[in-house]
């Protein structure tokens, strides 16, 4: 199963694409919506040597409603600017691309992708799955059956599970949220522990220790001890916001067949009629 990561994807193409995509007419901007399908379409090719069963899950209007009454700060360094609605203004394109491929996709008002993703790969953890996003928080979810693939990797290095995380942070997926509560989110805006990088956050929970083992571990000494203790609450508020739901109400559950093959991206935007 590939479980895509809708707005990041999105966002990926519509900033990341190698090339601009305009209509016939020059008027129109259709990088976002050829990106989208282009990305997609390349890494079922590439990365499957079967058609997988295919989801999108894009984010809620209201997803982030509660992280954000937890912190207000939470996410508050995305742009808004005009630049920024170029991905939102082509999401009623995609939706509509994949309605008509034959692509399922859901968009639960009050929850984030992540979430959702969270709570799909939890309904059936022994299933092989593929969780399409640059987005590292994922790598919470990681197991033997889950993985995240990143095709901005080099080929070789974009299917990544439990063993790469823990060669390159020495944690485990399961500590992952503890990991970036103490070091930091910067693309979520999540400061973490001033002054504790990676490296000191994998010392403090060597052995599998979780944040909440903190204060009884002994660990909490020195300087980074200070730090620690210092913003012990906003570490505890953090690691919550962090750790995906699993418990999601989803309208409709995976059905168990590949999905059809998506044809090529400048077919799609045909039948969109946005050439």
């Amino acid at each position: 199963m590939l479980l895509v990561d809708g707005h990041n994807l999105l966002w990926r193409a519509a900033f990341g694409f190698p090339a601009e995509i305009r209509s016939r007419d020059k008027s129109r901007d259709l990088t976002a919506v050829f990106g989208f399908f282009a990305l997609l379409r390349v890494a079922i090719r590439d990365e499957f040597p079967d058609l997988p069963e295919v989801l999108v899950v894009f984010d809620g209007e209201h997803g982030s409603d509660d992280r954000k009454q937890d912190d207000a700060d939470y996410k508050a360094n995305r742009p808004a600017d005009g630049e920024a609605l170029k991905p939102i203004l082509a999401l009623p394109h995609v939706k509509q691309g994949l309605d008509l491929h034959g692509i399922a996709w859901v968009e639960i008002e009050d929850a984030e992708a992540d979430d959702v993703i969270a709570t799909l790969v939890h309904l059936d953890p022994q299933r092989p799955t593929r969780i399409f996003s640059t987005d590292r928080d994922y790598y919470q979810l990681l197991t033997d059956q889950v993985h995240v693939l990143n095709t901005c990797m080099h080929p070789g290095k974009r299917h990544i599970g439990p063993a790469q995380v823990s060669e390159r942070y020495g944690i485990s997926p399961a500590q992952w949220a503890s990991l970036r509560a103490l070091s930091g989110d910067k693309s979520d805006n999540i400061p973490g522990v001033t002054g504790i990088g990676d490296k000191t956050a994998a010392r403090l929970l060597a052995n599998g220790a979780q944040v909440q083992d903190l204060p009884a571990s002994g660990r909490l000494t020195g300087r980074a001890g200070e730090r620690v203790r210092a913003q012990w609450e906003q570490v505890l508020t953090w690691h919550r916001m962090i750790t995906m739901d699993t418990s999601v109400p989803l309208p409709a559950k995976p059905t168990g067949n590949p999905s059809p093959l998506l044809p090529a991206p400048a077919a799609v935007v045909e039948e969109l009629g946005l050439w």
